[in-house]
């Protein structure tokens, strides 16, 4: 179990670096992502070896890797989108 627990907490901080590495501008700063990955990861992780029990390594990476996903995908901020504003009013 415990073995499992460090490769559910390494696979969730692999998954916040990466998205750290290719969002870095959506996202808020690596000291709140990182531990947000990895506790993440645990916690799904230990979620699918309660429900499944021991011996489904994979299904557990997978649960982990899914909720890490989730919980990251809800710190994205969305792009910058502005809209150039007309300072006048168009002519008809």
């Amino acid at each position: 179990m415990m073995w499992e627990a460090l490769a559910f907490a390494a696979f969730g901080l692999a998954i916040a670096y990466a998205a750290v590495r290719f969002l870095p501008a959506r996202l808020p700063t690596r000291s709140l992502v990182l531990p947000t990955g990895s506790g993440a990861a645990l916690l799904g992780g230990f979620l699918a070896h309660t429900i499944l029990g021991p011996g489904h390594v994979l299904l557990g990476l997978a649960a982990a890797a899914a909720v890490t996903v989730a919980l990251l995908s809800l710190l994205v901020r969305p792009e910058d989108r502005r809209r150039p504003r007309a300072s006048s009013p168009r002519p008809a």
